[in-house]
């Protein structure tokens, strides 16, 4: 049998996954060499160490033989091939590691990769030791491996590559985490790891592809740095090019880390270039001394700037830097180089974990369609090359593609279209603000069926909901059939619904003039079960916005009284919503009595002021609605960070508690002005997803010695 192909190997794609899904296995992200290594023992043909080259051969993925470049690794496959019953065909990745066995970055490694003299490959092997991780096995035997599924490749490569004695010192197998990749991803936050590459356990193997089956979940580092000077600007950029920025070390002196030149619009551009002004001075600050493409002028070191990058380089600098704001609470003298702890050597996980996830027999398929796209996981990198694509798309008046930092293609029409009259407010603006704000949406919406409400003339025009998808969507926008058990409110016509967690599906639903995100509480993976609930505070007549704090403040007493965890956010309209993290396998009818009780406490506390009366018309005059009633299947609230359709373009936007205030105004966060306090990061909703829920024995408990008292 002929393998013609097998020397390709299947490349991951862009698209961002979920960090916890069924059906999905996570495997550390190394950053190494792709190796495909051909095993070649034939029945009948004996191993002796001088024929055990033309034994073993391992290419590169562009298909070039780097075999005599790792001599330890192809003695150990050798060695290990003398148990094998016939040849088999390795996918894998050969990794620089530390004298403590633990993984280093491709800057290491990437030295050996050209060596050709015996001498200079056993200095190398001695001065910087390789191990090979190998993760698939794509031919056992005469089989070919590739059209069975991953999960059953795993098992049959678990039960044929066993390394024993010496060769387990450089032929790893790779770490793996079965549905829930959660816990490996804290690991590599917390370890410095490049990131993840999350597949599919149904995938078939698709040589020399890339395919949407395997993903990757790129991390990026973030820290703040000192200014020292900057660097003329390029052709049409004004004001400065580049900011060039670096870091104290432990003696004093301010060492350089690169330049910074993406993440700054027209406005940061103006504001910086004031405050670089004011503190420039004639020479430079930095303790080394390197070169700039353009002219450099220097500045005091005493300003402060958020960067995010993708990793430290070997020569000590940023690589893919992006400015992410000014940091005034952090003093400049405090500024240090941050950095991740060494990778920890994998485990493999065991043939039993996976029968017991998959049920999975050799040479089967796990049975599990999993179909789900991909998420925004952690990558929270603003795509500034798409903002700057579609402002030119709107500044020609032109309709275009916009390739997506996924992999993916979307169409863009009618940017130049205003959605908001009064303000001016077009299409194309409000698609760049979903772009700039994906990293911090798409968690909030991952998993989750949504509706759409779209507004294909504006906000003051006609609107209408859409439950089902359109008959044709593009490429990566993921839809999902809804179970037959399953009947949510509105259900009229086919079950098959959006599915968000990708930049591709939410800015396709702008496109169509969706305004808002509005996903379900339950995941489609459990649809019947909530994750959260919400309280939504809606000021009726005569009532205003300080009517609405007051009542969500009381709302925060009972729930304080009742040891409830509890998260608020604008509506982004006229009314603040709160939302309570729910336990695994939580119905909606138990989420919903949670919220009646908590409401029912607070408008017994408070009759003058809130109400839970479903009716408008007897709803007391300047009374604040407290609405338990939105916790039903298929009812959805917009999302954290979602647009409205308000008069003033507002902006769901999450809340601390001590912000919950008087002076607070739902009208100071829009799509124009939000941007910069999300700047900085900092999640404020992300605890509905991270704290721990609200423990409803406890809360009964509770409930019953309030009533009796």
């Amino acid at each position: 049998m002929k393998f013609t192909d097998i020397r390709s190997p299947m490349l991951a794609s862009l698209q961002e996954p979920p960090v916890q899904q069924k059906g999905l296995v996570y495997e550390p992200k190394y950053d190494g060499i792709r190796a495909i290594v051909e095993i070649r023992n034939e029945p009948g043909r004996r191993f002796r160490e001088k024929t055990t080259p033309g034994l073993v051969s391992i290419f590169s993925r562009n298909g070039h033989d780097k075999t005599r470049q790792f001599p330890a690794i192809a003695k150990a496959l050798a060695s290990l091939g003398k148990r094998l019953k016939g040849p088999v065909v390795l996918d894998g990745e050969i990794v620089a590691v530390d004298r403590n066995a633990r993984p280093l970055g491709f800057q290491h490694i990437q030295g050996r990769i050209h060596l050709t003299a015996d001498p200079d490959i056993a200095r190398a092997e001695g001065d910087q030791p390789a191990v090979l991780v190998v993760f698939d096995l794509l031919r056992d035997g005469d089989e070919d491996l590739r059209k069975v599924a991953l999960a059953a490749r795993r098992l049959r490569l678990q039960d044929r590559i066993k390394p024993k004695g010496a060769e387990r010192d450089v032929i790893w197998l790779s770490e793996i985490a079965l549905d829930d990749g959660r816990p490996m991803l804290q690991r590599a936050r917390a370890e410095g790891w490049e990131g993840l590459i999350v597949k599919q356990a149904q995938s078939l193997y698709a040589s020399g592809k890339r395919s949407p089956s395997w993903r990757k979940l790129k991390l990026l580092k973030q820290q703040e740095f000192v200014v020292g000077g900057w660097t003329e600007p390029r052709q049409s950029r004004q004001h400065f090019g580049s900011l060039l920025v670096g870091y104290y070390d432990d003696g004093g002196a301010l060492k350089w880390a690169g330049s910074v030149g993406t993440g700054f619009d027209e406005k940061e551009l103006i504001r910086v270039a004031a405050l670089l002004k004011a503190r420039e001075t004639a020479a430079s600050p930095f303790d080394d001394k390197f070169k700039t493409g353009e002219p450099a002028h220097w500045v005091k070191p005493t300003l402060v700037v958020e960067i995010r990058f993708t990793e430290w380089t070997s020569d000590g600098l940023l690589r893919q830097p992006v400015y992410l704001g000014t940091r005034e609470d952090k003093s400049a003298r405090a500024v240090r180089r941050e950095d991740g702890k060494p990778v920890a050597k994998p485990v493999v996980a065991s043939r039993v974990s996976w029968q017991k996830h998959h049920r999975v027999r050799d040479g089967s398929s796990p049975g599990n369609d999993s179909r789900a796209q991909y998420s925004a996981g952690n990558d929270a990198r603003p795509h500034y090359d798409l903002v700057e694509r579609l402002n030119e798309l709107e500044d020609a008046r032109k309709d275009g593609d916009l390739d997506l930092p996924n992999g993916d293609r979307l169409r863009v029409t009618n940017l130049a279209k205003v959605f908001w009259a009064d303000l001016g407010i077009t299409k194309g603006e409000l698609l760049r603000y979903y772009v700039q704000v994906a990293p911090l949406i798409l968690p909030a919406v991952d998993d989750r069926p949504l509706v759409m409400k779209r507004f294909p003339n504006g906000v003051t025009k006609q609107a209408f909901y859409q439950q089902r998808h359109p008959e044709q969507s593009p490429p990566g926008v993921r839809r999902e059939v809804l179970p037959e058990n399953i009947e949510p409110i509105d259900e009229e016509g086919p079950r098959d619904r959006l599915i968000g967690g990708s930049i591709t599906t939410l800015l396709y639903m702008t496109q169509l003039a969706a305004i808002s995100q509005d996903p379900w509480f339950s995941r489609v993976a459990d649809p019947l079960h909530a994750d959260y609930v919400a309280i939504d505070l809606d000021p009726g007549e005569g009532a205003g916005f300080s009517q609405v704090l007051d009542v969500a403040r009381w709302v925060k007493e009972e729930l304080d009284r009742l040891g409830v965890p509890g998260v608020p956010k604008t509506s982004g309209s006229r009314g603040i919503h709160i939302y309570i993290p729910l336990p695994p396998k939580t119905t909606y009818d138990t989420g919903q009595l949670l919220c009646h009780l908590v409401a029912a406490m607070v408008t017994e506390k408070h009759p003058k002021v809130a109400t839970i009366e479903r009716m408008v018309k007897k709803r007391p005059k300047g009374t604040v609605y407290v609405d338990y009633l939105q916790n039903i299947l298929g009812k959805t609230l917009a999302t954290a960070y979602s647009a409205r359709a308000s008069d003033y373009a507002g902006v769901s936007t999450p809340l601390d508690w001590r912000e919950v205030k008087p002076g607070l105004d739902p009208r100071d966060f829009t799509i124009r002005t939000v941007l910069k306090r999300f700047a900085s990061g900092d999640d404020k909703w992300a605890p509905l997803r991270t704290q721990k829920p609200v423990n409803l024995q406890a809360v009964l408990r509770r409930a019953g010695k309030a009533v009796k008292s």
